[in-house]
C-alpha cells in the first residue's frame, strides 16, 4: 500500500514505521500527512509521534508553510498546528482501495448521462494519474481499460449545471426557478421544491413540489431549459425516498391497456425478475397481484414470458390472446429447420 505525494511515493507511515524515520524529508512530509488525517494535533503530539523535540518540529512546520502549505500555529505551553479547512491543493494520498473506488466512480460518471463530462472525467484521471506511484497506476489503467459498466449509457444525458443547481438546491431545502420544456415541446416557468435527484432507465430526474402544478411532480433534468436558486425555503417532508417516487409514478403512469396479473411467488422473487417500473405489486392469500399499464400487449407478453414463475392474467382478455401469439411463435421457431 502506498501513498502519493505529488511526484514522491512514501510507504505510509505507521506507529511501527515512524520508529524508523530519520531522514528529515521523511518526517516533514509525515507531518503534513498526519495533519491531513487528524486537521489539528499539539505540538506535544505531533513531537511525540516523530520522535523529536518540539523546536525540530517547529523548523519542520516551517518548512511546510514556506512551500505554500497554509498552516495555523497556536503558540503556547499547549499550542497546537491546525491545517487550514478548505485545502485543497497537492499532495494528494490515496490507499490502493481508495484509487480504485475513484477509478470506478470515473467510469460511472462516463456512463451515467451528463452532458459536457466526457473531457472532465479524463482531466480528473489524469491528474489522479500525476499524483500516483507507478505500480498503483498501472493497476487503476488496468481497471480502467478491462472494467465495463451496463448503467443505461444509451440514455438522454442531462446538463451537468443543471444536476449540480437542482442537487444543491435539494441540499439547502431552497426552492427554484426554472423553465422547463415538455414531451409536448411546449416551455412552462415554474418554481420547485427540489426533494432530490434519482437516475432511472437511462434518464435523471428531479422529484419535487411543483408551485404551478400545487402538487408533487418528477422532471427530466435534460427537459430543464434553465435553473436558479431562489431566497424561498421550503421543509422536506421525512423520511421521503425519491426513487422509490418515481418508480411508483412511471409505473402508473395512463397508458392504453391496463392490466392485472396474479403471480404465483414470493415479493423477493418477484422484485428480482420484474421491473419496478412495470406495474405496482399487491401482496394477496394466493400470491402477490400486479397492477400496471401498457401501451403494446405484444411486448408485454414477450416480457413475461421470460418469468421462471407461473401468473394468470386477470385482465385484460387481449393479453392472454397476446400470449398465445407469442407461443405459437415460439414453437414455430422450434420446429423450423435449418
Amino acid at each position: 500500500m502506498g501513498v502519493a505525494y505529488g511526484r514522491l511515493t512514501l510507504p505510509r507511515p505507521n506507529a511501527c514505521i515512524l520508529a524508523r524515520m530519520y531522514h528529515p524529508t521523511t518526517r516533514v512530509l509525515t507531518v503534513l500527512e498526519l495533519l491531513q488525517s487528524h486537521r489539528r494535533m499539539t505540538g506535544t503530539d505531533l513531537a511525540h509521534r516523530l520522535e523529536v523535540n518540539v523546536r525540530t518540529l517547529r523548523r519542520y512546520i516551517t518548512m511546510l508553510q514556506d512551500l505554500g502549505i497554509p498552516i495555523l500555529a497556536e503558540r503556547g505551553r499547549y499550542g497546537a498546528y491546525e491545517l487550514i479547512p478548505g485545502f485543497k491543493l497537492p499532495p494528494m494520498m490515496f490507499t490502493n482501495e481508495e484509487a480504485a473506488v475513484l477509478a470506478i466512480g470515473l467510469l460511472a460518471a462516463e456512463r451515467l448521462g451528463l452532458s459536457d463530462i466526457a473531457h472532465t472525467v479524463e482531466s480528473t484521471r489524469a491528474k489522479l494519474e500525476r499524483v500516483m506511484p507507478v505500480e498503483l497506476k498501472e493497476r487503476v489503467r488496468a481497471l480502467t481499460e478491462t472494467t465495463l459498466l451496463d448503467m443505461n449509457a444509451g440514455g438522454v444525458a442531462a446538463p451537468a449545471e443543471i444536476m449540480l443547481t437542482m442537487s444543491r438546491a435539494a441540499q439547502l431545502q431552497r426552492s427554484v426557478s426554472m423553465r422547463y420544456r415538455s414531451s409536448q415541446d411546449e416551455e412552462t416557468e415554474r418554481g420547485l421544491d427540489p426533494y432530490g435527484l434519482a437516475h432511472l432507465l437511462g434518464r435523471w430526474y428531479v422529484v419535487g413540489y411543483c408551485h404551478l402544478r400545487k402538487d408533487m411532480r418528477s422532471f427530466r433534468l435534460d427537459r430543464v431549459l434553465e435553473a436558479q436558486l431562489t431566497d424561498e425555503f421550503f421543509e422536506r417532508p421525512e423520511p421521503f425516498d425519491v426513487l422509490t417516487y418515481l418508480v411508483q409514478q412511471i409505473a402508473e403512469l395512463p397508458r392504453k391497456f391496463a392490466f392485472e396479473l396474479l403471480l404465483k411467488t414470493d415479493l423477493g422473487t418477484a422484485r428480482d425478475e420484474i421491473m419496478d417500473v412495470l406495474g405496482v405489486l399487491e401482496p394477496q392469500e394466493d400470491g402477490l397481484l400486479l397492477r400496471g399499464t401498457a401501451d403494446d400487449l405484444d411486448y408485454l407478453a414477450r416480457d413475461l414470458a421470460r418469468l421462471s414463475f407461473d401468473f394468470v392474467v386477470r385482465q385484460p382478455a387481449d393479453l392472454r390472446e397476446a400470449l398465445r401469439r407469442h407461443a405459437r411463435r415460439l414453437a414455430d421457431l422450434a420446429d423450423a429447420e435449418a
